[in-house]
């Protein structure tokens, strides 16, 4: 039991002590960006505005303050749970995040999970038939991968299935001029399918390659040549001595994804108009939106935080030697 609570006890300090350092980060940057908070808010109106006017405004969302009064205020109301309003939106930065995080998290998670999966599978086989033309052919196929931007791979597929072929719909989370009680589950998924696979297909890489290399690192062992003389081979071998070892960097480095996985789905959700928490990140980031961008920063630091915590968990009930040692 003290084990497990000095664990959590690390776990929550490591991620208090880097949230602050994010959080402050994140508002130096922002108040140094040459985007005008006023102008981003007022808009097209800015002509109309006068200098009153734009007087009123700063005191109104507390831009006339210093940098470091404002965040000190910012960050003693964020503790309380208060993550401020939008000033592109007019509502609750915690409102947003909640209806868009449903949208994301079906996104990331469907994408999270094919990723993880086939990247695995192909790696393992891409070990299993080293030096094979199946093993170059993973390999080209990874490398290309590894090297292609999101963006263009959700311009293809955008182009290819949406535009040539008409399958799927061009953008959006529901289909356009439809009552939301009219969507149907089938029509968001339709609209989830190409967004999903983008990042799938290019979060396949760096897991296919890990694993294929850690595999052949353990084949390579002598355990495994002592195996190899008992005559196994083949899927018998894998399970019994390669499938535990390649195991736990492949679960690793998949839940390491987390912040790969949030940075594609801005670009992503941008190129598919989809309405989830990146394409609120990129309006609040051009358009000013201090209090927004920084509840999304913290949501999202949140977010990866969370899947490192799952990867150390997972790592203590699959390996003894860490469970029985505590190892932090």
């Amino acid at each position: 039991m003290s084990r497990v609570v000095t664990f959590l006890f690390w776990k929550s300090l490591r991620f208090a002590s880097l949230l602050f350092a994010i959080c402050l980060c994140s508002f130096l940057l922002i108040k140094q960006s040459p985007i005008d908070p006023i102008q981003a808010y007022v808009g097209a109106d800015m002509m109309r505005v006068g200098p009153e006017q734009r007087v009123k405004i700063a005191e109104y969302w507390g831009l006339d303050k210093p940098a470091f009064e404002q965040f000190l205020v910012w960050g003693s109301a964020a503790l309380s749970g208060d993550l401020g309003t939008s000033m592109i939106f007019r509502q609750p930065v915690s409102t947003i995040i909640h209806e868009r995080f449903f949208n994301s998290l079906a996104l990331m998670s469907t994408a999270w999970l094919l990723s993880g999966l086939i990247g695995f599978a192909i790696g393992v086989i891409a070990a299993m038939k080293r030096d094979t033309w199946v093993d170059r052919l993973i390999k080209w196929y990874c490398y290309t991968l590894a090297s292609t931007p999101t963006f263009w791979m959700g311009l293809l597929l955008l182009m290819i299935f949406s535009v040539w072929l008409g399958w799927f719909p061009i953008g959006l989370g529901v289909p356009a001029g439809v009552l939301a009680e009219e969507v149907t589950m089938g029509d968001r998924i339709k609209h989830l399918i190409l967004p999903a696979l983008t990042l799938s297909i290019i979060g396949v890489a760096g897991v296919a390659l890990h694993t294929r290399q850690k595999l052949i690192d353990v084949l390579s062992s002598d355990y495994i040549l002592f195996a190899r003389a008992r005559g196994e081979k083949g899927l018998i071998l894998f399970w019994r001595h390669g499938l535990r070892n390649v195991a736990l960097p492949a679960i690793t480095l998949q839940f390491a994804s987390f912040s790969e996985l949030f940075g594609g789905a801005v670009l992503a959700e941008q190129v598919f108009s989809y309405p989830g928490l990146g394409q609120a990140t990129v309006e609040a980031g051009l358009r000013g939106d201090v209090p927004l961008l920084l509840g999304l920063v913290i949501f999202s630091a949140l977010f990866v935080f969370v899947g490192n915590f799952l990867a150390d968990l997972i790592y203590r009930i699959v390996d003894p030697r860490i469970r029985e040692g505590g190892s932090i």
